[in-house]
C-alpha cells in the first residue's frame, strides 16, 4: 500500500566537514545546523531509506551508490587533520540502488550502480545533523556529466515513486557557489541570484520549471555559480515534486558574515 508521499529538498551543505569543527567555526552554521534540525523534525514519519542527488559526485551517466556499507570520501583540503578520520557509518541500501537504477532506466535514461562509491562531504555533512545516529540506510545519486538542467529535471521525475516508497530525497548542493567570491565581494551577488532563485521557486508549477530551465538568464546567475555543479541537485530534487509547493526551510541574509544562502522544501 502506497505511504503518503514524503517531501523533496534541495539542502545547502555547507563547507567541508563543518559538523565535526564546532570550535573551529565558532557558531557560523548555527542556523544552517538548526534547519537541519527542523527538517528531521517536520517529516511526516521516519523515512525507510535516503537518497541523495550529491553535487560532489560527477559521472559520464547518472550512477548510483550501491555497496551494504559505504566508506568515505574525504573530498575537501585544507583542513584539521582529524576531518580526514570521520566517520558516518550509516549503512547503504543496494535494493535501492537497485530500485532508483530500475526506475531511471525503464525511463530510458542510462544509469549504472557503482559498488565502491563512498559518501563524500555533500552527503555526510547533511547527514550527521539531520540523522547522527547513522541508522538509516543512504544512497547516493550522481550528476551527469555536461550538466544539463532538462536531463537532471527528468531523472528527477522518474524517481517520483519512490516518495510513496518512504525514501527521503534531497538534493544536496547550495543556493550559492563560488568559491573565490565567498567574501564580501560576493555579497550583493548572492542576495541577487538568491532573490531570483525564491521568486522562481514561489512561481505557478510551469513558470518554475521554465525559469530554472534557463536559469543562466537569472540576475548575476554565472556570478553565484560560474560552474552549476551545486545548482544541478536542485533540478532533480525539483522533478520529484514539480507540481507541489515550495516553502523555504533555511535562509541567511549574511552568512560568514557576507552569503546570501537558500535551502527549500517542496510538498
Amino acid at each position: 500500500m502506497p505511504l503518503a508521499p514524503m517531501p523533496v529538498y534541495f539542502l545547502t551543505h555547507g563547507g567541508g566537514p563543518w559538523p565535526w569543527m564546532k570550535d573551529e567555526v565558532a557558531g557560523a552554521y548555527d542556523q544552517l545546523e538548526a534547519a537541519l534540525v527542523a527538517v528531521r523534525a517536520t517529516l511526516p514519519m521516519p523515512p525507510r531509506a535516503i537518497l541523495v542527488i550529491t553535487a560532489h559526485w560527477e559521472a559520464s551517466d547518472f550512477a548510483v551508490s550501491s555497496s551494504a556499507a559505504p566508506g568515505m570520501i574525504y573530498d575537501y583540503y585544507g583542513f584539521p587533520p582529524h576531518t580526514y578520520a570521520i566517520r558516518y557509518p550509516a549503512p547503504g541500501s543496494p535494493t535501492l540502488a537497485r530500485r532508483v537504477a530500475d526506475l531511471l532506466r525503464a525511463g530510458g535514461v542510462k544509469t549504472v550502480e557503482d559498488a565502491e562509491r563512498g559518501f563524500d562531504h555533500g552527503t555526510f555533512s547533511l547527514m550527521q545533523p539531520l540523522f547522527p545516529e547513522a541508522k538509516t540506510p543512504v544512497v547516493q545519486l550522481s550528476l551527469k556529466t555536461g550538466l544539463d538542467p532538462a536531463e537532471h529535471l527528468a531523472a528527477g521525475r522518474l524517481l517520483a515513486p519512490l516518495r510513496e516508497e518512504g525514501v527521503l530525497i534531497i538534493g544536496s548542493g547550495s543556493s550559492y557557489h563560488n568559491l573565490r567570491a565567498w567574501s564580501p565581494a560576493g555579497a550583493q551577488v548572492s542576495r541577487r541570484f538568491d532573490a531570483w532563485l525564491d521568486e522562481t521557486l514561489r512561481a505557478s508549477p510551469a513558470d518554475r520549471t521554465r525559469r530554472l530551465l534557463t536559469w543562466e538568464q537569472a540576475p548575476a546567475a554565472r556570478l553565484a555559480h560560474p560552474r552549476e555543479e551545486h545548482l544541478l541537485p536542485l533540478m532533480a530534487a525539483l522533478g520529484a515534486a514539480e507540481d507541489e509547493a515550495a516553502t523555504r526551510v533555511y535562509h541567511e541574509d549574511a552568512f560568514a558574515g557576507a552569503i546570501a544562502l537558500s535551502s527549500y522544501r517542496f510538498g
